[in-house]
Parts: C-alpha cells; sequence; structure tokens
C-alpha cells in the first residue's frame, strides 16, 4: 500500500468513537499491514504524530490527540540551546486552538536529540533555566530524526579531525575518525553522515561523505545551503523525458474545448529579470458598466500529466526555491520557461479565471475555462510605473488598445485594493529589501524594493483571482487545498494590546481586526511606527495549505486558495487539476485526509525553501559584516529579550545580538509585557523600534553569529520600519518568530511568488551564547 493509503486508513481506525488506546503493532494487526508494508506503517504513523493528529501515550500506545486522560506525553519538534538544554513546541494539528508555550528540556533529559528532531516527551513541573518554575519535559523517544546529515567546516587539532558543524546545532565539534577517504584538508566545507548523536553522556561521531570544497570559495555557500537543506538538485531523466515529450507535442495550435482569448488585449507584468511570466491581464468595460477581468494563469496541468514521473518529481519539490545565486524550480526549465511561460506574440495554453464586477467592483460572477492567449506585450513594473506617472508619452510607444488597457487596469485594481481593506485586510508597513551581489556572489549593499502601484495592480487581480476561484469550489460543495492562516492566538492579541498601551497608544481591545488597522494608520510616519508593526507581525500565525475551513484572516477571506503560479507551486496544480475534472464531468476525489497530507507536505516544503533563502542570505551578510569589523552604524531594535537587545543595520539588512552584559551603564531587567529592557536609572529603557548607534563587534561564520557592541542611543524611535528578516528572528537557541508571505506585508501571503533571485533562512544552534545573526532580505517577486 501507498503511505497516504496506510495514512488515511490508520487515522480513520484511531478517530472511531470505540477505539481504545493500543500499540501500533496491534493496529497494524487490525489493518491486516503486511510484512511489506511495515516501514511504510510506520513512516505513516510518524507523520500523523507530526502532524497531532494522533499521539503516544503512556507505554507506547496510540491515543486520539484530543484524549485528555492525564496523561502528560506529547510530541513536538525539539531545538538544543548552545549551553545543552532545549526545547520542544508541541505539534497541533491544523487550526488547533489549544496551544501552549514550549517546554523547557534540562539538558540531561533531552538524550541525544538534535534541533529539529520529532520527539516524544515526559512533562513535569520544575525549574527553567533562569531558575523559574515552569513546565518542563524528559525526552523518551525520538519519534523521527530531522536528518542524519549536516554541512560543517573540516579541521585537525591535536591529532583528531573534527567537523565545527555549521550554526548552532551542536554545541561542540564532531568527531569524524579518518577523514583520508574523502581526502579533506583543514579549512574544507564538508558533509557528514552521523553515527551516533551527542548527548550529555557521550561525544558525537561521524563520518565525512562529501568535500564541497574550501571554505570561503565561490558557489561553496550556496552548495552547502543545498546540501545542509536537502535541496534538489538535477531532474531525474524520466522526468527530463517527459518533458521532452510535452515539448514534442505541443505546436500551438488551439484544440477544441479551449475557448480562443487570441485576438483579446492581453499583457503580462513582471520584474524586468522574470525568466518565467504564469499570469497574464486582459480587461474589458461592458456597456453596463460591469467590469470583466480575464485572469490567465499557464496552464501546467496541461504538460504535467498526473501519475507521470515529471508530476512525481514537481510533487515531491513542491515548490520553487529561490536562492541569491541559483534558482531550483519546481519545472524543468523546457516547461517553466518555455512550453508554460506566457511569452509575448506566443499562442500559449491558460487555465483561465473570467471574473465579472459590478461598477463598484463588487464581484457578480465568476467562470474558469482552459483558454489560449497571445500576449500583445511584456512590461517590467518599472515600465508600468512610468506610464503611471505620465501617460501621454506612451501613447507612441503602446498601441491604442495597450494603452487603454493599462488605464483600466489601474482604475479597477485601486477600486479593489480600497474595498478589501475596507472589510478589514491588513497591510504592514514593513519594506523589502533586496541584497546586490557581485559576480562572485558576494555582498556589496542592499535596496529598498518599492511596492508601487505597478506591484499592488498585479497583487489585486491575483488575490481576487484566488478568491474567486476558492469561493467558485466552496459554491460547488468541495473541499479542496485551502491557503489557510488562522486568527492569532488570543493571548497574543492580550500581550499585543498591552504592549501597545505601553507606548502611549490608546486602543481597544486588539481582538478586532479593524482595531488593529486603526493603530496601524494612527501610527504612520510616527516614532512608534516601526515598533507596533513589528509587534503586530510577531502576534500572526503562519499561513499554511490545508483543506479546513479556517479562512485566511490577513486578507479577512472566508475562502482563499493558490490558483495564479503553478510554474512554482504544487497546490496551485491540485486547484487547476479540479477544474480539468469538473469540466469533465467529474466530480473530483474528496479525501480529506490525503487533502491534509497534501497540505503538510506542500507547506513543509515552502518552510524548507524559506529557510535555506534566509540562511544563505545570513551567510552572505555575515560575510559581507566580517569586513567591516569595529565600524559603526546605525540599527534599529527588532528583539527583547532578557539576554539582549536584537538589532538590524539599517544601511544593510544585518541582524545581530547587543548583549546585556555589555549594557554597562546600568542594571537592566526584561520586561516582557512591553517587550523592553528597563535600568535602574530614569530614561533608561530599550524597546521595540528605538534606534541605536552600534559597533560591529564580532562575526563567526561558522556558528552564524553577529555581535555588536552598544554605543549610544539617539533617544527616540525610527519612523523607518525594520525591513522583513530574512534572517530568521531570535537566535541563540530561542525559538525564532514566524514570518511568512512573500514580502513583509499580510495582505500578500505569497499569493504570487517570487520569480528571479531569491533568498534564506536561519537555523542557529551552536555551541557559543546566543547571537542573532543578520535579517536577510529576500527579494520578492510580487506578492501573489
Amino acid at each position: 500500500m501507498e503511505i497516504e493509503e496506510i495514512e488515511a486508513k490508520l487515522l480513520s481506525h484511531v478517530n472511531q468513537p470505540n477505539y481504545q488506546p493500543v500499540k501500533p503493532k496491534v493496529i497494524a494487526k487490525k489493518l491486516g499491514i503486511t510484512d511489506d508494508d511495515k516501514r511504510p506503517f510506520k513512516r505513516a504513523l510518524k507523520r500523523l504524530i507530526r502532524k497531532g493528529l494522533v499521539r503516544y501515550g503512556a507505554n507506547h500506545l496510540v491515543k486520539k490527540p484530543s484524549v485528555d486522560d492525564g496523561d502528560k506525553r506529547i510530541t513536538g519538534r525539539f531545538q538544543r540551546n548552545a549551553k545543552g538544554f532545549g526545547f520542544v513546541r508541541p505539534s497541533y494539528a491544523a487550526g488547533s486552538k489549544d496551544k501552549q508555550d514550549d517546554i523547557f528540556i534540562p539538558q540531561r533529559r533531552g538524550m541525544d536529540a538534535a534541533t529539529g528532531d520529532l520527539v516524544l516527551i515526559r512533562t513535569y513541573f520544575g525549574r527553567g533555566p533562569s531558575g523559574d518554575k515552569r513546565l518542563c519535559g524528559e525526552v523518551v523517544e525520538i519519534v523521527e530524526r530531522e536528518t542524519h546529515r549536516f554541512v560543517g567546516t573540516y579541521y585537525e587539532t591535536h591529532g583528531l579531525a573534527l567537523v565545527q558543524v555549521d550554526g548552532r546545532i551542536f554545541a561542540q565539534p564532531i568527531s569524524v575518525g579518518d577523514p583520508g577517504a574523502k581526502n579533506a584538508q583543514p579549512e574544507d566545507k564538508v558533509v557528514i553522515e552521523m553515527v551516533r548523536f551527542p548527548s550529555h553522556a557521550h561525544d558525537g561521531e561521524a563520518v565525512i561523505v562529501e568535500v564541497l570544497g574550501k571554505r570561503g570559495e565561490p558557489g561553496v555557500d550556496l552548495l552547502s545551503i543545498i546540501v545542509e537543506y536537502d535541496l534538489p538538485r538535477e531532474f531525474p531523466e524520466e522526468a527530463l523525458e517527459v518533458a521532452r515529450e510535452q515539448a514534442d507535442a505541443f505546436d500551438e495550435s488551439i484544440p477544441e474545448g479551449r475557448r480562443d482569448f487570441t485576438a483579446d488585449t492581453v499583457i503580462t507584468i513582471d520584474p524586468i529579470d522574470a525568466r518565467d511570466f504564469d499570469d497574464a491581464i486582459s480587461l474589458q468595460r461592458l456597456d453596463n458598466g460591469h467590469w470583466v477581468l480575464g485572469v490567465h494563469i499557464a496552464d501546467v496541468s496541461h504538460f504535467v500529466p498526473e501519475g507521470s514521473a515529471l508530476d512525481v518529481e514537481a510533487r515531491n519539490r513542491a515548490t520553487s526555491v529561490y536562492l541569491p545565486e541559483k534558482v531550483i524550480p519546481m519545472l524543468p526549465e523546457t516547461i517553466s520557461n518555455n512550453l508554460a511561460s506566457l511569452q509575448p506574440d506566443r499562442v500559449r495554453y491558460t487555465r483561465t479565471a473570467i471574473i465579472e464586477f459590478t461598477p463598484e467592483g463588487a464581484r457578480v460572477h465568476t467562470e474558469v475555462c482552459k483558454g489560449a492567449i497571445r500576449s500583445k506585450r511584456r512590461f517590467a513594473y518599472e515600465e508600468v510605473d512610468e506610464y503611471l506617472a505620465d501617460r501621454e508619452p506612451w501613447k507612441e510607444k503602446l498601441t491604442p488598445e495597450v494603452h487603454a488597457l493599462l488605464g483600466r487596469m489601474h482604475e479597477l485594481a485601486m477600486m479593489l485594493r480600497k474595498r478589501r481593506f475596507a472589510r478589514g485586510s491588513m497591510e504592514l508597513s514593513m519594506p523589502e529589501v533586496k541584497l546586490d551581489l557581485n559576480t562572485d556572489g558576494q555582498v556589496v549593499g542592499a535596496h529598498t524594493v518599492e511596492n508601487t502601484e505597478s506591484h499592488q495592480i498585479i497583487e489585486e487581480f491575483m488575490l481576487a483571482a484566488n478568491e474567486a476561484v476558492a469561493e467558485a469550489l466552496v459554491d460547488r460543495e468541495l473541499f479542496f487545498l485551502r491557503r489557510a492562516h488562522a486568527s492569532p492566538d488570543p493571548k497574543k492579541l492580550a500581550n499585543l494590546t498591552e504592549f501597545v498601551r505601553e507606548l502611549g497608544i490608546e486602543c481597544e481591545n486588539l481582538h478586532s481586526r479593524f482595531e488593529i488597522i486603526r493603530v496601524l494608520d494612527a501610527v504612520k510616519g510616527k516614532p512608534e511606527q516601526a515598533a507596533v508593526n513589528y509587534a503586530v507581525l510577531r502576534s500572526m500565525q503562519k499561513a499554511v495549505y490545508s483543506p479546513e475551513e479556517i479562512g485566511h484572516y490577513a486578507l479577512a477571506s472566508d475562502n482563499y486558495c493558490h490558483f495564479t503560479s503553478p510554474i512554482r507551486r504544487y497546490p496551485d496544480l491540485t486547484i487547476h487539476r479540479m477544474f480539468d475534472l469538473l469540466e469533465q464531468g467529474i466530480r473530483p476525489p474528496q479525501d480529506f485526509g490525503q487533502m491534509q497530507v497534501e497540505g503538510e507536505h506542500c507547506s513543509e516544503r515552502e518552510q524548507r525553501a524559506a529557510d535555506a533563502e534566509r540562511e544563505l542570505i545570513k551567510i552572505k551578510l555575515l560575510t559581507y559584516m566580517s569586513t567591516r569589523i569595529g565600524e559603526e552604524v546605525e540599527a534599529v531594535i527588532t528583539g527583547v529579550e532578557p539576554f539582549g537587545l536584537f538589532v538590524q543595520s539599517l544601511d544593510i539588512p544585518a541582524d545581530g545580538l547587543v548583549r546585556i552584559d555589555s549594557l554597562n551603564d546600568d542594571y537592566y531587567h526584561y520586561d516582557a509585557m512591553t517587550h523592553s529592557l528597563v535600568g535602574n536609572h530614569e530614561g533608561n529603557s530599550f524597546r521595540l523600534g528605538d534606534v541605536v548607534t552600534v559597533r560591529i563587534a564580532r562575526v563567526d561564520l561558522d556558528r552564524r553569529e553577529l555581535d555588536y557592541q552598544f554605543i549610544e542611543k539617539t533617544g527616540q524611535q525610527s519612523t523607518k520600519p525594520p525591513a522583513k528578516s530574512l534572517g530568521g528572528g531570535k537566535s541563540g537557541g530561542s525559538w525564532k518568530p514566524k514570518v511568512q508571505g512573500s514580502r513583509m506585508k499580510l495582505s500578500t501571503q505569497s499569493s504570487r511568488p517570487k520569480k528571479g533571485s531569491g533568498r534564506g533562512q536561519t537555523k542557529s544552534q551552536k555551541g557559543t551564547p546566543p547571537s542573532k545573526p543578520k535579517k536577510e532580505k529576500r527579494s520578492k517577486r510580487r506578492g501573489r
């Protein structure tokens, strides 16, 4: 049996009303699991545990997650601190309201769990790392290893061969025995396979399985991240062969059953460096004043036969990965950059959403069909901004039809944007910063990417199409893979309310989205703007893929899915295929459990891509900052913890830590309610958004840490919000806040992904005190 089939049967069995907790082997026997299916059965059980859909109880009994019989056993993801202790973030089913804080794991109770491992813990009340009484845990089983392979730097000392693993995963270097088999040399970046994980009782052991190159050489940092995050490399030959077959069969003719839009005025608007174009726009105004918007999306399902080797590989990848020097596509370039790409003056197949709006912008009808277009013009965002600034000169550059289309697009998009905000959709003022790299992939600077009206036009149309398509499926009473964004945790909103009030801002309870929006509007252009925007961001949950009817909080939408980027996102492809079946008169499969598995997989792949992107940018930023040791820079405080201040340089988005023991002008204590460090002397305090002058004090490339030394405080908060952190948030073993979306604006929620260059995330957890490396800025293409 396939693992998904076993998963569904196992979940169905456990959820029976008369189910009593039993050991896995009893369930396997009842389900008729054969010897050949034992390994898939174990994997299926672990996946369900990871998703919080079942849990282990005492004596390894499989239980329902909702059962509350006093058994204090919980599964969750482990993260080990450099000092040896760790924390476990409990696993929950999507949309779960019953959540709790991370659980402290003392050093001697962590077994040999490594950061990222899924573990089973027994909870009890004890003392935390600072001596406070809190919920603690003991690891009783490692359910699933995050990985057995790690990347690090090889070195030799006192006759020993050691590897310092990158980041802060392990506190101590790992012994690798005889490195001669791979001819590793000191300062080489290497890949190791763990033989024995380190614990408080014994050191770790590993073997070198690959040498990536000399540390610091061009391209080695990129290769290190690809290996560290197990990113896909070359496409399997079987998948490439399917792509070649599709190329041979495509002749740009328009078959029966596909609507011909080639005579319509259709255009694309993309970043100037885009290589593939997966959405195009047409827009007409009817005699009654109604708008008819055509959102034409690349018909990837036509070129990726379901169940083929190409489809299997695309599903496994689930998303394209955008790294500073490389794009790892979900689909081979034959399809992504050619067959499916909506290139100008070429007949291209589309899955088209035709949406009718009233003159005021209210949607009244949606139709989804197969189409064929011929794009009349490819625009870069900058060109459209120039057109909007002064339309007259563009009359000579464009045909009358294209010139008029741009004007109509702007009018409708701004109308839709106004309506969306009026219903409660949110937007944070968090600028996006893109790194400037030289030919060797080294950072030479950074620049802010403005969210101009050209970006907003495309953003609004993609958001409108995603929502319209989702509601069309709801009207057919179908389950589908939604883009789900749960409401914020009430506890976090309560803390947010107190924090905003502590800043001197009058507000009602921020459990109301409209009160949050009012506060965000009230602080625009004021010293508190950065602090409030950042605090609101930290209170939000992460958007995921799920068939559950959670809605999309940030967009104030009950029904939302991803439909507009199937070239780079697999969830979009699943939506397209549902409409393929509906057009054939076939009701799409309605396996809710399988959709949950699909959503979990796609969400994990999305997070992996974001993590890798942030981490590579962090490495590049740290390398750049290592050349500026001793320089003084202005920075904004982006995080406050008991052990110090996380700050981000204002000239380049490099995040680092100002340790509390370096603030030697006073004795400071941490005020959790106001997210501030407060000194004994009047006026001595630090909080989110404050601007400080700091000196670049220390960079540790292996541990991926940056330390700043405090020089002075400017005396007021910055009106410039910190840029989106691609470094991940807290460091040094603390759990990092989850940053989501394709740009820092919550309204976009990755509805249109990037196409060009990408970035990375953070992982941290090594030996030395916590130090927050810089946040990187990822260049997002647009937030559709």
